[in-house]
């Protein structure tokens, strides 16, 4: 498998659950993934959020997409990676343009303050499926780097 695949499975599922901490407490939530593409996984939050405050922190995360299509459990894929903060301006506009849901937040303007854009752009991804429950560390890793 190559990172190809990885997007095509994230653009696929939408939402993403996502791993941060805030010291040593893990925190999970589920997020709409923007995008993805050969630049990375693209997410958005605001900055009053403690979420915000645990990405400035920490830019390890993980995230979690499940698919449960074909039955069973479905197929999980995981990321591990690194996130870093997006500030083109550009991207932003075509993102509220396409997306009523920024207007909705009162996201009028690619610079508006409360519209944080980020992405995962290096890291490593794995399937699994329960066919794999006992071999995990066996599975295949898909290393990227699109920083």
């Amino acid at each position: 498998m190559e990172y190809k695949d990885c997007v095509d499975f994230a653009d696929k599922c939408g939402t993403v659950f996502i791993a941060t901490t805030e010291g040593t407490i893990p925190h999970v939530r589920p997020l709409a993934l923007q995008f993805a593409d050969e630049r990375g996984f693209y997410f958005q939050t605001e900055p009053v959020k403690s979420f915000y405050k645990q990405l400035q922190a920490n830019k390890y995360v993980e995230l979690c997409f499940y698919d449960t299509e074909g039955g069973g459990l479905g197929k999980v894929m995981r990321v591990n990676g690194e996130m870093e903060f997006v500030d083109d301006l550009v991207l932003k506009a075509k993102l509220i343009e396409e997306r009523p849901f920024f207007k909705m937040l009162g996201i009028e303007e690619p610079n508006d303050p409360l519209f944080v854009l980020f992405r995962v752009c290096k890291g490593e991804a794995f399937f699994w499926t329960m066919a794999d429950n006992m071999k995990e560390s066996e599975l295949e890793r898909i290393k990227f780097d699109c920083s």
